[in-house]
């Protein structure tokens, strides 16, 4: 139990059944249980492009930038703008440890974890801008923020 987060990256394909000249699949297994993709029906993919566990001052930063102050676990569609500035947040409280509390303040709730500015809450910090960096590279797609806990 606890916070887990994530962030995906969807990549719309747009399948046409009827004119899509992709035939065949790729068979996978998840588990014991085998599983085929028909690639003609493919309408996008998603990507996981980062994960946090217990990251509270960042979830926090999605819930005030993004999500428009509700904390409900639902997805949320993520512009390249908001990967920006939480990144540039995010390197400036790295730079600045005394930003901390100010810019990227910890948030307390069900199993979300500490709420002290220490070695954990940083690490995030430094977890995070990898993150957003490998995202912000990327070609193409749309991300999206969705928490559980």
């Amino acid at each position: 139990m606890g916070l887990d987060m994530y962030l995906t990256k969807k990549v719309y394909i747009g399948a046409n059944y009827e004119q899509n000249k992709v035939t065949g699949g790729i068979n996978i297994k998840r588990g014991d249980t085998p599983i085929v993709i028909r690639l003609n029906k493919v309408v996008e993919i998603t990507e996981e492009m980062g994960y946090w566990r217990k990251a509270n001052a960042i979830h926090n930063w999605f819930v005030k930038n993004v999500q428009k102050g509700e904390d409900d676990c639902k997805e949320y569609y993520v512009s390249k703008d908001q990967l920006i500035k939480l990144l540039r947040t995010v390197k400036d409280v790295i730079s600045d440890h005394s930003k901390a509390e100010e810019l990227l303040p910890t948030t307390s709730g069900f199993f979300f974890g500490g709420t002290e500015y220490d070695e954990y809450y940083f690490d995030d910090l430094t977890n995070t801008e990898k993150i957003i960096e490998k995202a912000l590279n990327e070609p193409n797609g749309n991300y999206y923020y969705h928490s559980s806990w």
